[in-house]
């Protein structure tokens, strides 16, 4: 994981290149945009640097015990994730993003049961017959929402179990590789 001081170098010297190639750009809206996405992902690691040195400072643990203290920051977490460094792997942190959605479901009268992972797609089975949780989309759609969220880069959802037409929505975009296949509910 370690690389030396030249390759720091020749990487800090591409960057370099590469922010002058986009200050040349003669159109001024496609310099505009670029630029504004090189400051943002700077701002965007400089925040997370800042909280690794907070979380840091703050804390009395070490070695696993800091390195989960990170991940259970949002951002530090989407960085992690993003680099494939994250200290649990997607199924640790899909079955605890599902236990909170559990938890809300059953107040409903609805369980949740996790079937099984398979290649970065989920594969869930919802049961009970909560009239009162609105309907089957919305019930699809929270789902979907809070795991995604919590597990940005899982490659699919699937969900037997909801008597409607299955929901094909747009998850939102996350800044994490992309999905290969959309969400969707199995009859």
């Amino acid at each position: 994981m370690q690389q030396s001081i030249q390759e720091h170098q020749r990487q800090a010297a591409r960057i370099e290149m590469l922010v002058q190639e986009v200050a040349a750009f003669s159109d001024p809206h496609a310099r505009a945009v670029a630029e504004e996405l090189i400051q943002t992902l700077l701002d965007m690691y400089g925040e997370g640097l800042a909280r690794l040195l907070e979380i840091t400072a703050a804390t009395d643990t070490s070695g696993l015990a800091l390195i989960d203290t990170y991940a259970s920051d949002e951002l530090l977490n989407a960085l992690f994730v993003l680099h494939g460094l994250h200290p649990l792997d997607i199924e640790s942190r899909f079955l605890q993003a599902l236990d909170q959605v559990r938890s809300s479901l059953k107040l409903q009268g609805n369980t949740l049961e996790f079937v099984r992972m398979e290649d970065g797609i989920a594969y869930l089975r919802l049961q009970g017959g909560c009239h009162s949780c609105g309907t089957p989309a919305n019930l699809q759609l929270a789902i979907e929402e809070t795991l995604y969220k919590a597990v940005p880069d899982l490659q699919g959802l699937e969900v037997e179990g909801v008597s409607d037409q299955p929901l094909r929505s747009t998850m939102p975009m996350t800044f994490v590789p992309p999905r290969r296949r959309k969400a969707s509910i199995a009859e």
